[in-house]
């Protein structure tokens, strides 16, 4: 019995040293690259995306009914106010403007006639030589004649006016665009559609800005002067920017209700034609701000859900109580300073090359972790031992 006993204290005994486990190796620190934050002057652009807009546009329709007979530009290219662009068969509206004006001197010849008529009556009425009934039917019918010679006048204008209308000409300067017509095809008047002409210099650059940017932009459409030459330039589909300088034309009456976003026009010179209307580019704005900014590294910044953080280095502290054991064993076994890479939420603004300015969340003095961020979480232990060389790419996750 008593071997039993013993056994059995033998096997318990055996199976409480197996259950106690030696505690896990504290994980190593990781090897980063820290900078320390510090503000300073930038200078930098805001950018708008953006379109190119004429100042002016016209679809010229024909006005008279007949057949194209002539077409005198070259699509795509420059035209002048007043240049011939289209001629209509006129030869109808010729032989009309002929009538008309035939007309005209029949109805001037009447009222001549009519003129002399009321006049020897009148002279004969003095005489008793005629009856008054007589000088009053004289008198009606140069009234009717002068209203007759009116009319025809107006006639002759009329054909006139359609006479012109049979040549189409530029209303503005500007560039046309392709013809929505051919040599022989038959225009009805006031529903074809010629061909769309719009003006090409100076050349309009709309954007959007939120409402609470209003205040800046009306500041800056009022003030004359600015210290920066190059307040408004353009950022072209080529990904050049725009050799000549804008200004603000116009700031829309109105801020969209559902967006809450209002418009802004900018116009440009376009000597050389490189702006065409409809074109895509992105208005870049020189911020004017003097405050010194905190720019770090972009690659220091990790984005998680829309949301953007940096990873601080912090001096660890060693925990008194039932883990006093276990932090003092970790402590012992690091090499040097004690850090930890703590998590903080950062409001990022515009971005520089590699960098990015940080609105809030960082101080000057702050050193963040730039190199090594792949691995971290928040509250891992870190060491500058061993520094990694750059991490290739940009903004982590961003």
């Amino acid at each position: 019995m008593s071997r039993l006993v013993l056994f059995l204290v033998f096997i318990i005994s055996l199976a409480l040293f197996s259950c106690q486990q030696k505690p896990p190796a504290p994980n190593p620190p990781t090897p980063v690259n820290l900078s320390t934050v510090s503000s300073k002057s930038v200078l930098y652009y805001d950018n708008y995306p953006a379109t190119t807009q004429a100042l002016s546009q016209v679809d010229l329709h024909a006005q008279v009914t007949g057949y194209i007979t002539g077409i005198y530009f070259t699509e795509g290219t420059h035209v002048s106010k007043g240049q011939k662009l289209y001629a209509i068969d006129e030869r109808l509206y010729q032989a009309a403007y002929d009538q008309a004006a035939a007309n005209v001197k029949v109805a001037e010849g009447n009222q001549v006639q009519a003129q002399q008529d009321a006049d020897r009556y009148q002279y004969l009425i003095q005489h008793n030589a005629v009856a008054k009934q007589t000088l009053d039917h004289a008198v009606i019918a140069l009234e009717n004649s002068k209203s007759q010679v009116a009319a025809a006048r107006q006639a002759l204008k009329t054909a006139a006016t359609n006479l012109t209308y049979s040549i189409i000409t530029a209303p503005f300067d500007g560039t046309i665009g392709f013809s929505q017509v051919k040599m022989g095809n038959l225009v009805n008047s006031g529903s074809t559609l010629l061909n769309t002409i719009s003006t090409d210099n100076p050349m309009a650059v709309d954007f959007l800005i939120n409402e609470a940017q209003l205040g800046q932009f009306r500041k800056l459409q009022t003030q004359k002067q600015h210290e920066v030459d190059s307040l408004f330039t353009i950022e072209l589909p080529s990904h050049t920017v725009y050799s000549q300088l804008g200004r603000i034309s116009v700031i829309d009456r109105a801020v969209d209700p559902q967006t809450g976003t209002i418009r802004i026009r900018l116009v440009f010179p376009n000597n050389a034609q490189e702006l065409r209307a409809g074109m895509s580019c992105v208005v870049r704005v020189h911020n004017l701000e003097q405050t010194p900014q905190i720019v770090i590294p972009s690659r220091a910044i990790v984005e998680q859900m829309g949301e953007y953080f940096v990873y601080i280095a912090k001096d660890t502290i060693i925990r008194r109580g039932a883990d006093s054991a276990a932090a003092k064993n970790e402590a012992d076994t690091a090499k040097g300073p004690h850090l930890a890479a703590i998590q903080v939420k950062v409001e990022t603004g515009e971005t520089i090359g590699a960098n990015t300015i940080i609105k809030s969340g960082l101080n000057d003095g702050d050193r963040i972790v730039v190199d090594g961020i792949q691995t971290l979480h928040d509250g891992s232990p870190i060491t500058t031992a061993n520094r990694q060389g750059p991490a290739a790419g940009g903004r982590g996750g961003r």
